[in-house]
This record gives C-alpha cells, structure tokens and sequence, in this order.
C-alpha cells in the first residue's frame, strides 16, 4: 500500500568510518544529520586503534565533536592484541574487533595474514562476548587468480572456518557484495550476521568501473550479486541488517589518480544515510522492511537497546529532493554519494524515541 510518511524507531549503523582530524570534525555530525544515533565506528586510523586506551580516547574525540550519538568501539586486529587486551576492552565497553586482510582497503597495510596465530585471542573475545569484525576479502594475487571480482567469495572458507572453529563468537561478514556471500551466511549458525550497505544496494560493476567517485572496497559485482543482496532483504532474513560502510575521503582523494597512486577507495552515505537507504528499498519493493533492516535486526544481533540517545524518525515522500554536492569545514570537503541525483523520501520530523520512553518508564517487555 503506498504511503507517504513514514516512522522509523532507534536507527542504527552498524559500520560507519569517523576518521580523524578535521575529516572527523567534519564528518561525525553527519551521522545524526543521516537519522542515525547510533554508530558502530570503524578503527582503520593512522595509526590504527589497535588498543583499548586508544579506542577509549577515540570515543571521546567524537563525544567532543558531537554527544548525541552512541558509539560503538571497535579495535583494529594486530598482533599488539592479546587475550589479556581483550578482556580489558571488554571491562572498557568496547564492543568489537575488526579484522582487515593485509592492503586490501584504506589503512589496512597493518591488516591480518593469517587468522590461526589469533586463535587465543578469538578464543577469549568468544568468552567475553566481543563481536568479530571481518573485512571479508582475500589480497589481490596473480598467482592464484585472485583480484577485486572474486576476493570476497574467496575468503568465504575463511568465515566457515571461524566459525567452526568458535560457534559461540559472534561473527559479522562485514558489507556483503555477492551472492555467495549471501548464501555463505545463511547457511552458518546464528552467531553469524552480515551487513549490507546502501550503496551496493544500488550499483553493480559498471558504476564503478571509471568513476572514482563510486569506487569502493569492496567493489560491487554483478547484477545477479545485486539481486541477490535485495532478496535477502525481501525475505526479512534477521541476521542481514544496515553497516553504511560510509567512508568519507577529501575530494581531491577521490577525484584524482595517477599511473603511480589510484583514487582513494570509499564512498560516503552518513548525510543523507536513512533518506537513501528508503528510497533503495521502495526501489524493489522492501519498504515494509526498512525497521528492521536500519534498526531492529542489528541491535537483536549486537544486543543494544535503544539508550538515551534514539529518536524516532519521520520520512516524508517528496519529489525532486536533489543530494547537496559538497559539505566543508575548515580545509576539509566531501562528496556525497548519489551527488545530483534525486531520493524520493527526507527527514520531516524528529522525536526522542518510543522504544526509549517505554523502557524509561519500565513498561518495555521485549
């Protein structure tokens, strides 16, 4: 039935890029301009996050730029991560533990090259309840045939093994781009979940291939890849929930290469993030899905209620609502995805969240 309002409780991103600096100052705002006010933020810092007091400190450079939004800490999988580390990050807060393949995305050059060595640390994160993260592609590889196409479905033994090996740890295959990955997924147990990002909801190879500006790790595939990411949604399967994978990069970043240093990789949602991933779903046909999608099944798998922080968000159905093309602060400047194009639904209304006030006032049951 169509609509043309519509309310949605406590969302929530559950893979979001915040950087640092400037870039960070401009960018963390952004989230809670998006409609989110929760964010589970990525580590890939320079350095990386690879510490608990580091990721403490992080949380409060972004509590400093902007306080109304929950963060989520994450810290970066390297050898300075020992069981001990883990169970003082879990004393910390700190939720989670991202692990990137060596170079395969940005500031991933510190990234894992072989998980069996971790083995005491994923035995320990499983006994403190901590989420693994993982990038889930393999390094490009002439030898074995392996490139940007095929390194997601290529990793997938890795996640069966894993998850073989620690059935009780939480597992996230972090932002999803092929049918295998899907599959792969579904057929694992209920500690393994997948995020699914707005944009590789809405390209495929042809988007990216010479355009900078929608080249992103890891790269959309096929079309059939597509379609499969779109069905998952449609069948409201629990364990595939919103990660924006939002990474912002300066323009100049994005827009330049040379034969001797490519385009930075990475798109940018957070700003016009829960606006766009409607507009995605009324697309195929899965808008009646979008609460759970941007909010309930992520914050089932992750355990997070909604806390002080969430609203409830009102999208209205508009026509020609274009995307603003640059946002700036001090020397910093980003491009939005979808820049010049239009989205179909924008944020109308704000209130503090229902779930919240049920909670609050202690009649809450779920």
């Amino acid at each position: 039935m169509a609509t043309d309002k519509l309310t949605i409780e406590s969302p929530a991103d559950f893979h979001v890029h915040l950087r640092q600096g400037e870039l960070s100052k401009l960018v963390t705002p952004h989230v809670r301009k998006g409609g989110f006010d929760l964010a589970y933020v990525m580590p890939n810092l320079i350095p990386p996050v690879t510490r608990t007091d580091l990721a403490v400190e992080y949380k409060m450079q972004l509590q400093a730029i902007d306080n109304s939004v929950d963060y989520l800490m994450t810290l970066y999988l390297s050898p300075d991560l020992t069981p001990e580390e883990v169970r003082k990050a879990k004393q910390a807060g700190i939720v989670g533990v991202k692990s990137y393949p060596r170079g395969v995305t940005t500031n991933s050059d510190g990234g894992i090259e072989s998980y069996e060595v971790y083995y005491p640390v994923f035995e320990e994160m499983e006994k403190c309840d901590l989420v693994l993260n993982l990038h889930g592609e393999i390094p490009s590889d002439a030898t074995s045939n392996t490139c940007v196409l095929d390194a997601e479905e290529k990793f997938l033994p890795h996640l069966k093994k894993l998850h073989e090996a620690f059935p009780k740890l939480r597992i996230v295959l972090e932002h999803a781009t092929t049918r295998a990955a899907v599959e792969a997924v579904k057929s694992l147990g209920s500690t393994v979940a997948c995020t699914i990002t707005a944009h590789h909801l809405a390209m495929t190879v042809d988007d990216w291939a010479g355009q900078s500006w929608n080249y992103c790790k890891p790269v959309a595939k096929y079309p059939s890849d597509r379609e499969a990411l779109r069905n998952v949604i449609l069948e409201g399967h629990p364990r595939f929930f919103l990660g924006s994978d939002s990474a912002p990069h300066p323009a100049k970043s994005k827009s330049v290469a040379s034969p001797v240093h490519p385009c930075a990789a990475g798109v940018y949602t957070s700003p016009i993030l829960l606006p766009f991933v409607a507009h995605m779903l009324e697309s195929f046909g899965a808008l009646d899905k979008l609460q759970n999608f941007v909010s309930d099944y992520g914050r089932a798998f992750y355990r997070r209620d909604a806390g002080a922080n969430a609203r409830r968000i009102v999208l209205a159905k508009v026509k020609r609502y274009q995307v603003e093309d640059t946002w700036s602060f001090g020397d910093a400047t980003v491009r939005p995805f979808w820049v010049g194009k239009e989205l179909g639904w924008q944020i109308s209304d704000v209130s503090r969240s229902t779930k919240w006030l049920r909670r609050l006032a202690g009649t809450d049951r779920h």
